[in-house]
């Protein structure tokens, strides 16, 4: 073997780190049981605050190699929400509301008309909003000019009265996408002030959607309100510490009493008064908030750094005095000094809010003073993170003196240094209040609050008239980018709405877990057994390939900081399955050549060599939809495609390399091995057969089959989608007793006002799943809540049963459509890309043809059994995972024609005077026990995912069980077949020859 000790070592570099990624998930493990343990009470019970508590005291603490436990749970296997409980949320920015606001809320008819007009287009098409908008407004005005409407002030200097139609569409498109990213950042600030553990938030390229994964949320009400309430950006004029000061002097007496007396229970806190002052001048230097240090100036001023130093030093004499007073030592336990004035430890924010959420203490500060905690801690010693503690002075009717919706426009700029600042531009009144709010100002700070977080409370120089001022200071390019879009969200508004949801309960998470260890359990020992059964040791030596390359794929995913899905682990069990295919190939190959005589070195050597160039074509297929799943599915679809190509990457390398180790060693030590059992030598013996002969009759059947199918489908009333490919909203309720679902449907019917609703058997005869397409066009907050309140009120005759909501759906009407084009581009991008690779691999289009049509074949021939079963009684949705099933058929289908394929080919170039139809039979007969056999370990594998793998993956499997019979069968009866039609008889078939031959 070539390269030996290069395999050797990389094996134990890439082992050694999946082995190190994979360490952080026992050790968090071990710390929460740790938690657990010390939660615990004598009878069993576990107090969920108190082990809260232990995790939040070790959050900033070395746990593992001097990382802290927060550094630990970053960076472990998480679980995905199907399998933890949580939230999935796709929120949708509105470029509606973000042009008509350009516009000034114009009422043109014409530009009202062409939106409405955009709308409608929208809901079939993947364009982009400003593109159809631009091409109804055409439709409506043909010679309109879009500069008469969007030439005002709020675009001045952007859009003039002589723009044209493109341009001003470019400024949109602009607009609209800053103000996406202005949402993203807003949203991911109010996610993490959430409190929710490992949140995933991100842009969905090529979208004006945001998706959002929140783990173990227990309140989903709270967090759609959260994250589609509508951005507050507001200005504050801010108390000096000289002014508040002796309010809280008073609030220091009345805690050190509220001690005394025993009423006050604080738990140790993270820094007393001599840590928090010496922490001072390492919080200024550590801090990366250069937000806090900035001055606000005109376009005059020059040096703002000193007057943000002169306030900084004022603060801290003041804040000196209170840590000095004999009466503050409870205060100085829990706040301390800041580079802006006041803060306190991350850890006791909580403790801080619960004091001054009493009564008693807000009554000892004036009416308009309120508190505020600065957006983002700043690191100081020791692991610990800091936050800046702000008085908000407000006016007379508690409004702000100045709101977001003065802004104009803030972007990014260099001062005359080279240093970045923020320009900042405001309308009209806006510039008069901005200048009335500098003037009393000056000399003193003025807080930017988005969402009642601090972000900037910089000091005015002087009084700023005109409406254009900056904001400078010593921050990064990116800093200053952030603050910018800040100051932008309250510019105009960009509603959210929430377009698709997933709602998963904990105690369905853990069934989830618990199904797909069982799966994955018995799918690894079914393949175990069956490979020693066949193989004998060589089965064996395959068998410990396959356990590195699940550990490989699970440590891959941990790498990656990726999250295991119910999907993903579908998609580790079909790997094993799929993995076996490799180590097939190989040990097949092995006993062919065994055949000729040749010595097991020799045996050994041809084996992989002559089997590579097959794995490879395969394997380079079915990666190929893995890498088109994850690229255009979402959600349980991409987490099953990240795990199929790690998987089939790992695959490759542990078959084709690491089992040559194994094979090697093996055989240095033994001086024979084996590749055969009395199993193996029983079967496929003369087997004969002429596939040309039947190949009429199979086209027939399955034509018939298929048409059938699809007659089948018209009676039922169009295919079985899911929610996700129709829309609207879905439940899974669970019940104490069983109940027929029939019984349900009928109680549910009237309060669903007899729009498409469908009750069925979930998994359990007590469990039903509930599905609706009422109000499924109405996306909004007041609409969810109508449909629960319908689906409550449906099943109060059950009451008796406690029905319980397990989890719920939605998918908005317009996120329907655009997954359906999705999956369907997904369907051809697939079938091209084979069909190219077929091509280049083979020089012949016949080839490719035969596969492309083999694979429409299995797609529809799955589509159209659906629909058999559907019309007698046995119905599974056709969804999102359904598609991924389709499309990992495609790949394993064309992986077994591949190989096929390969052998034809191999006969041609050893026999250029033979015709295709000649070598047809004889290249199937070789290479009919590798077929029978990776079909049959596969179609086993996903036999035990149908039984075990739970409800949610029934579908998924038994459109794989299809798949696998039918994959087979047309790569047998179609592919080859449909090539052999194609190819003249008359002329020699050669193909052309490669530098490796296939099986």
């Amino acid at each position: 073997m070539r390269n030996k000790s290069l395999i050797i070592v990389l094996t134990l570099i890439v082992s050694a780190l999946c082995l190190y990624y994979l360490s952080f998930s026992f050790i968090a493990r071990s710390v929460q049981n740790k938690a657990e343990l010390y939660a615990t009470d004598a009878q069993g019970n576990v107090n969920m605050a108190k082990q809260q508590v232990y995790l939040d005291s070790i959050w900033k603490e070395p746990v593992f190699l001097g990382m802290t436990y927060q550094e630990v749970k970053e960076n472990e296997l998480g679980l995905g929400l199907d399998l933890k409980g949580g939230m999935h949320v796709v929120l949708e920015v509105s470029p509606v509301e973000i042009i008509k606001s350009m516009s000034g809320n114009s009422k043109d008819p014409g530009f009202l008309k062409a939106l409405d007009r955009a709308q409608e287009l929208q809901k079939n098409s993947q364009e982009r909003f400003t593109t159809l908008f631009e091409q109804a407004y055409r439709e409506v005005e043909p010679n309109g000019r879009l500069s008469r409407i969007f030439s005002n002030t709020a675009n001045r200097g952007k859009i003039s009265y002589e723009s044209t139609n493109a341009e001003v569409i470019d400024v949109i498109e602009k607009e609209v996408e800053d103000a996406i990213g202005r949402s993203f950042n807003i949203l991911r600030t109010r996610i993490d002030k959430f409190g929710v553990n490992q949140p995933n938030i991100q842009r969905l390229k090529g979208t004006g959607r945001i998706q959002i994964e929140l783990p173990g949320i227990d309140n989903p009400d709270r967090v759609r309100k959260l994250l589609q309430g509508m951005a507050n950006l507001e200005f504050w004029e801010v108390w000096s510490p000289q002014e508040f000061g002796p309010y809280f002097m008073q609030l220091g007496q009345y805690l050190e009493q509220q001690k005394k007396a025993g009423n006050l229970n604080l738990a140790a806190t993270s820094t007393d008064a001599g840590k928090a002052t010496g922490n001072a001048a390492t919080v200024e230097n550590a801090s990366a908030d250069v937000l806090a240090q900035a001055a606000v100036t005109d376009s005059t001023a020059s040096d703002s750094t000193a007057i943000a130093s002169a306030k900084t030093d004022t603060a801290a004499s003041q804040l000196d005095s209170l840590a000095n007073d004999s009466q503050a030592g409870v205060l100085a336990s829990l706040f301390t000094q800041m580079p802006g004035g006041l803060g306190a430890n991350v850890r006791d924010t909580a403790k801080i809010n619960d004091i001054f959420s009493r009564p008693e203490v807000r009554a000892i500060f004036p009416s308009n003073m309120k508190f505020l905690w600065g957006v983002k801690p700043i690191a100081g010693d020791n692991r610990q993170e800091f936050v800046e503690f702000y008085a908000i002075k407000k006016g007379r009717d508690g409004k702000a003196p100045l709101a977001g919706d003065a802004i104009n426009d803030a972007r990014q700029d260099f001062d005359q240094t080279g240093r970045p600042e923020i320009n900042m531009t405001m309308n009209p009144t806006g510039a008069k209040k901005w200048a009335r709010l500098t003037g009393d100002n000056v000399g003193r700070q003025v807080a930017i609050v988005l969402d009642n977080y601090v972000y900037s409370a910089p000091v005015v120089q002087g009084e700023i008239t005109g409406g254009s001022s900056s904001i400078s200071g010593n921050f990064t390019v990116e800093e200053a980018q952030d603050l910018a879009n800040i100051l932008k969200a309250g510019k105009m508004p960009a509603p959210t709405r929430i377009v698709e949801e997933a709602v998963v309960g904990p105690s369905l998470g853990q069934e989830a877990i618990q199904q797909g260890l069982i799966s994955t359990l018995a799918g690894f020992v079914i393949v175990v057994i069956f490979m020693i059964a066949y193989y004998s040791r060589g089965g064996f030596i395959a068998d410990l390939a396959l356990l590195f390359n699940v550990f490989f794929i699970l440590g891959v995913l941990a790498q990656f900081n990726a999250a295991l899905t119910l999907p993903g682990i579908a998609g580790i069990v079909l790997t094993l399955g799929m993995a076996v295919d490799a180590n097939v190939l190989i040990f097949e190959r092995m006993r062919e050549e065994s055949m000729k005589g040749l010595s097991m070195r020799e045996v050994i050597n041809k084996g992989y060599e002559k089997a590579f160039s097959t794995i490879l074509d395969a394997n380079v297929t079915t990666f190929l939809v893995g890498f088109i799943l994850y690229f255009f599915g979402s959600g349980p679809v991409k987490g099953f495609a990240i795990t199929l190509m790690i998987g089939i990457v790992t695959s490759f390398f542990s078959s084709v390399f690491i089992s040559r180790l194994f094979v090697e060693n093996a055989f240095k030590k033994g001086g024979k091995l084996s590749f055969s059992t009395l199993l193996a030598g029983k079967m496929f013996r003369n087997i004969t057969f002429d596939v040309m002969k039947y190949r009429k009759a199979a086209y027939i059947f399955s034509l018939g089959l298929i048409v059938f199918g699809f007659v089948a489908m018209y009676i039922n009333g169009g295919p079985n989608l899911g929610v996700d490919f129709r829309g609207g909203r879905s439940y899974v309720v669970e019940f104490d007793q069983a109940v027929p679902a029939s019984d349900v449907r009928t109680a549910l019917v009237d309060d669903f006002q007899n729009q498409g609703t469908e009750v069925k058997t979930f998994g359990a005869s007590n469990r039903v799943k509930v599905i609706t397409s009422w109000l499924a066009d109405d996306e909004s907050i007041e609409a969810d809540e109508q449909v629960k309140t319908a689906l409550m009120t449906g099943l109060q005759q059950y009451n008796n049963l406690n029905p319980e909501v397990l989890s719920s759906s939605k998918v908005g009407a317009t996120m329907a459509d655009d997954i359906q084009n999705t999956a369907l581009i997904a369907m051809v991008l697939a079938l091209v890309g084979i069909f190219l690779y077929v091509m280049i691999r083979f020089n012949k289009w016949q080839f490719s043809l035969g596969g492309v049509i083999a694979l429409l074949h299995d797609a529809l021939m799955i589509i159209a059994i659906f629909s058999i079963l559907d019309l007698f009684g046995i119905s599974y949705e056709m969804d999102q995972v359904f598609i991924a099933a389709v499309l990992t058929i495609i790949g394993f289908s064309i992986n077994d024609t591949v190989v096929i394929f390969d052998r034809v080919r191999e006969y041609i170039n050893d026999n250029p005077r033979l015709t295709i139809r000649e070598v047809v039979n004889p290249a199937l007969i070789s290479t009919f026990s590798r077929t029978i056999i990776t079909s049959l370990t596969l179609f086993l594998v996903v036999v035990i995912l149908f039984i075990f793998g739970g409800e949610v993956l029934r579908g998924f499997s038994l459109a794989m069980i299809i798949g696998v019979v039918f994959g087979t069968y047309s790569s047998l009866f179609i592919a080859t077949p449909i090539v052999v039609d194609t190819v003249k008889d008359d002329k020699k078939a050669t193909a052309a020859p490669v530098a490796q031959k296939a099986r």
